[in-house]
């Protein structure tokens, strides 16, 4: 029976059995791994374009696509998923828990060093959870927000106390949303510019606006993985340019919609190239517009009406993402059917509208037609989310709203909006996650306002209402209850209105079909990449 790589690292979790995939490697940019590897050989250079270039390496501290795309292949996490979303033995071999749901005792595996080769023990675990992801996180406050302390009767073993239940817990534990880290690096000083990490990729190299080098790590826990000896992370911040470096080869693979989505039917029909929207299930990707709430002009919740108004949300998923979107109703992802419903509030496209609401709300059209200026910062994340910046100029301006577009570098902007919060309005793309107490609620409780924290409540957005309910579906146990008061969230949220959810996301990557393996991890490019291997002839 052949075995696929997902069921391979299965075995691995329980008898610890090695995964002896073959792999091959690609000619190196400026020739550090020589020459392209012939069909079934080892070794070689696995050249990968993420975009933008990432402010950060390590994603415990940013949750940025780009940060949780690169931390992924030097961290490990303590489980893995399987497609079906359930965890799966890494740092952790195995998992029990109580009966009251308020402990859970993690089994690690033996033998694993970082990558300057001091041993990993459960000291790195408690001291990850403790100090670093409960309280730098993102997503990690309201995650980890009852968790209370982390023991270690033993070096192999982490006992997780919970004040209360926290089910949906287990559900972020993989290296891209909750890396461990080395306590004897990070209690000394701050090590995220040169990270260490126990997974397949070992640090080595980060020219700034040109690319990153990874090097396989030699002590990997998987054997024979990693199967690349170097990966080469490019920055090209050209749709276009990326696109080409694809046909021609010179790139093996990209993630997070790397070519322009009306290129997309082109890019597949190339005899070398596959294009797939696997490895995002975990994500439940949307696109929000956020208002600053503490910004006077946004006091009067129907001038945030009048502004959801007029947005054509089935325009901007037809037109801006070219059908890899729909329409989104609320602000949790209608691909998490166990939360999503759509029995909300909804602001039809109706500019109509849009202007009585302006104009019972005091800002009635001037001489010159305008009724006030507003500024607006679109993420830079891709080429969608500035093409989105420009057609909410253009819609504003049909109900009176001028806007200034300001377009800037990653780091600019995520300092703008969480830091400074120097914004009026702000458009971005979220992760959701398996659970919207892990990707949902970071937005939305007012407890999670956190200066320079990206795509924490950057908006500044209070309300006991909503408080009372995402605190009440942290700990409740019983899925149905759970569920109902997810359903009172989204009818607070689209009610309240901080922020108008635009689209449903179906992202894409493009990769060379002399690639193997690459859509068996169900985190695609947020995965390790250590199992992508060379395709067989």
């Amino acid at each position: 029976m052949k075995l696929s790589y997902r069921d391979r690292l299965k075995l691995l979790g329980s008898a610890g059995l090695g995964i002896g995939l073959k792999a091959s490697g690609l000619a190196s940019l400026a020739g550090w791994a020589g020459a392209s590897l012939a069909q079934g050989d080892t070794g070689g250079t696995l050249r990968w374009a993420l975009t933008p270039e990432p402010p950060t390496l390590v994603t415990a501290f940013n949750s940025s696509q780009m940060v949780q795309q690169i931390s992924a292949k030097m961290m490990d996490g303590l489980v893995v998923y399987d497609r079906k979303l359930d965890p799966m033995p890494a740092l952790a071999t195995s998992w029990t828990v109580s009966d009251d749901a308020r402990t859970v005792t993690f089994k690690l595996r033996d033998g694993v060093k970082w990558h300057d080769g001091a041993p990993f023990t459960s000291a790195d675990v408690k001291y990850t959870f403790e100090e670093i992801l409960k309280k730098h996180h993102p997503r990690g406050r309201a995650t980890f927000a009852n968790l209370e302390s982390v023991e270690t009767p033993d070096k192999l073993t982490a006992v997780f106390r919970l004040s209360k239940p926290s089910a949906y817990m287990m559900a972020a534990l993989s290296a891209s949303e909750s890396p461990v880290l080395p306590k004897h690096l990070y209690e000394k000083g701050d090590p995220t510019a040169a990270p260490v990490g126990t997974g397949p990729f070992k640090f080595a190299e980060w020219q700034r606006g040109k690319f990153i080098r990874l090097v396989r790590n030699p002590d990997y826990w998987v054997k024979g993985q990693p199967h690349f000896d170097v990966m080469i992370v490019r920055f090209i911040p050209d749709a276009g340019a990326r696109a080409v470096a694809l046909e021609t080869g010179e790139l093996d693979v990209s993630g997070g919609d790397p070519v322009p989505l009306a290129d997309l039917k082109r890019i597949d029909a190339l005899p070398s190239l596959e294009v797939t929207t696997e490895g995002y299930s975990m994500y439940g990707a949307m696109y929000y517009l956020e208002f600053n709430m503490r910004d006077p002009q946004f006091k009067d919740v129907r001038v945030r009406q009048a502004i959801a108004h007029a947005i054509d949300r089935d325009f901007v998923a037809k037109n801006t993402w070219f059908g890899y979107a729909t329409p989104a109703t609320g602000p949790i992802s209608n691909k998490q059917p166990k939360f999503y419903t759509d029995n909300v509030p909804k602001y039809a496209f109706n500019t109509r509208r849009a202007e009585e609401l302006l104009d019972q709300a005091g800002f009635p059209r001037q001489a010159n037609g305008i009724r006030f200026k507003i500024s607006h910062d679109p993420a830079s994340g891709s080429e969608e989310y500035r093409r989105f910046g420009e057609y909410f100029k253009q819609a504003m301006k049909t109900i009176g709203i001028d806007v200034e577009l300001r377009v800037s570098d990653s780091a600019t902007y995520q300092r703008r909006v969480w830091t400074d919060n120097a914004y009026q309005t702000t458009s971005y793309g979220i992760f959701t996650m398996p659970d919207p107490t892990i990707g949902v609620q970071r937005i939305f409780w007012s407890k999670n306002i956190r200066k320079g924290v990206p795509y924490s409540n950057g908006s500044g957005y209070t309300s006991a209402d909503m408080d009372a309910l995402l605190e009440a579906a942290q700990v409740e146990r019983d899925p149905t209850k759970r569920r109902d008061m997810w359903h009172k969230m989204q009818a607070v949220a689209m009610t309240d209105l901080p922020i108008i959810p635009i689209i449903n996301r179906s992202h894409t990557s493009v990769y060379n079909k002399r690639l193997d393996h690459f859509t068996e991890d169900v985190e695609g490019v947020f995965g390790t990449f250590a199992g992508v291997s060379r395709a067989p002839k």
